[in-house]
């Protein structure tokens, strides 16, 4: 059974750090991209960040200088790290692999100001 759990979540003030991670387990998923996706409350979820295979990486605009993903396929896990944040990054996070159609549960991040 394929999992994707998300841990690292938590309450910061603004201008603070968060790092992410996804552990994988169920099959091994080196060859796909993987991704961050958020929902606000009352708000669509959005995309945040991929990786793929090559450790090539995509964000979002709004998060781009601030956030870095990363990847570690011996580990089938993803990471984000998270600084500089603003009370507009709160939200539930997920790891996703779109590809394959698998996406974590998510974790909750709060950014107070």
């Amino acid at each position: 059974q394929v999992q994707l759990v998300e841990t690292g979540g938590g309450s910061v003030q603004a201008g603070g750090s968060l790092r992410l991670s996804c552990a994988a387990s169920g099959r091994t998923f080196s060859t796909y991209i993987m991704s961050w996706f958020r929902q606000a409350p009352g708000k669509e979820r959005e995309f945040v960040a991929q990786i793929d295979w090559n450790r090539r990486t995509t964000y979002a605009d709004s998060v781009k200088g601030r956030f870095t993903i990363s990847r570690d396929n011996a580990k089938n896990a993803m990471y984000l790290q998270m600084n500089s944040l603003k009370p507009e990054d709160t939200a539930i996070y997920y790891c996703a692999i779109p590809g394959a159609g698998y996406w974590g549960q998510g974790t909750q991040v709060t950014v107070s100001s």
